[in-house]
């Protein structure tokens, strides 16, 4: 049975569906389409197993076309987004164009500024392929490329007509990119619910072997929880930016590598384990709380430490221009416990020197 959820943002509410086998449904996606044309943007790895798939969803009804990208997050950049600019435009692609974003969290992402930037402003829909687009960045609104200074430095809120998630594209992911949408998954848990940690913990094992009940609830669990905190505050002025746990080191630690060396979700596990040894030393979560994070981390296969060559300066150097600052201050996401996580910019430097030092392996 589909499972629907409700993004709540007034009149630019939408719905987020998830079941296995959605993308040989049609019925699902006409009313979110609007004109008659389609550009479906996809990349080199997902093309090959759903682009014909998605192309024979609307071409009974619509003009469609396709826009395949090469795959990685070094491909994130304005440069590759100018390539949707150029199908968009050489197709002859009005503003009543829809865009479907087929693929992971970086096709979702410059798929939905482009069309945020389109002719100032046309349709999208996210078909995410990958765990941790469908439980984080497909839900939101988020949409932007990188820049060599920074992580997602360019781009603006802006959000789909629907989600549609088909759980049975997980069968094509690779081991380690299922570990790195876990590690989204964990985050959760961590930030708000103590209780899903708990589940987490006993159900990791399942999640690996891509148990289909496990996995559903897990996706389910997430959406609902990232739906609620987007409805409150969808351009995180307050509390949304909690969800960015483990996103600060995260993000650092994806810069200073250079994009696509570590996965994202790689990064943010090893950030989350960074973000919870900081919480520690400033007196908030306790040390077996700190080792549960650590040891969920490490039972989905994720890092726990930071890249052996990374210095404090290095971090705090990319940190500087994170988005979530205020004023001239860092702003973490910490943890009080397990499923209470904070907004905190006072963090002094002999602190987030030890916390980054004690991440060595």
């Amino acid at each position: 049975m589909t499972t629907q959820l409700t993004v709540s943002l007034g009149s630019r509410s939408y719905p987020i569906f998830i079941d296995e086998s959605l993308l040989d449904t049609k019925s699902i996606f006409d009313k979110y389409i609007s004109g008659q044309q389609v550009l479906i943007i996809t990349n080199e790895t997902i093309a090959p197993h759903y682009l014909e798939t998605v192309i024979s969803l609307f071409s009974s009804k619509f003009k469609v076309s396709s826009c395949v990208l090469p795959d990685g997050e070094e491909y994130k950049t304005l440069t590759y987004l100018n390539k949707i600019f150029d199908a968009l435009l050489e197709g002859r692609f009005n503003r009543s164009v829809t865009l479907v974003a087929l693929g992971g969290g970086v096709i979702g992402d410059m798929t939905g500024f482009a069309a945020a930037s389109y002719q100032r402003g046309v349709n999208f829909i996210q078909i995410p392929t990958t765990l941790l687009s469908q439980v984080d960045s497909s839900v939101g609104g988020k949409t932007g490329v990188n820049h060599p200074l920074g992580k997602n430095m360019i781009g603006a809120f802006y959000q789909p007509k629907c989600v549609v998630i088909d759980t049975a594209t997980l069968s094509t992911l690779p081991d380690k990119e299922l570990s790195a949408g876990l590690a989204e998954v964990i985050k959760y848990g961590a930030i708000c619910d103590a209780g899903f940690f708990g589940w987490l913990e006993e159900n990791m094992s399942a999640l690996l072997r891509r148990d289909s009940q496990a996995l559903t609830y897990a996706i389910k669990t997430s959406c609902e929880k990232k739906a609620d905190i987007v409805a409150q505050d969808e351009k995180e002025s307050g509390i949304r930016a909690t969800l960015n746990f483990g996103h600060t080191f995260g993000h650092a630690i994806e810069a200073h590598m250079g994009y696509g060396k570590w996965l994202h979700g790689e990064a943010v596990a090893a950030g989350m384990c960074m973000a919870a040894e900081l919480s520690f030393i400033l007196g908030w979560l306790s040390e077996s709380e700190k080792q549960r994070i650590k040891q969920l981390c490490k039972k989905a296969g994720l890092p726990v430490h930071k890249p052996s060559h990374m210095k404090a300066d290095d971090f705090i150097r990319y940190m500087q221009s994170d988005k979530k600052n205020v004023s001239s201050e860092i702003r973490f996401v910490l943890l009080k416990s397990i499923g209470e996580s904070v907004l905190f910019d006072g963090v002094d430097d002999a602190s987030l020197r030890l916390a980054i030092e004690r991440s060595q392996e």
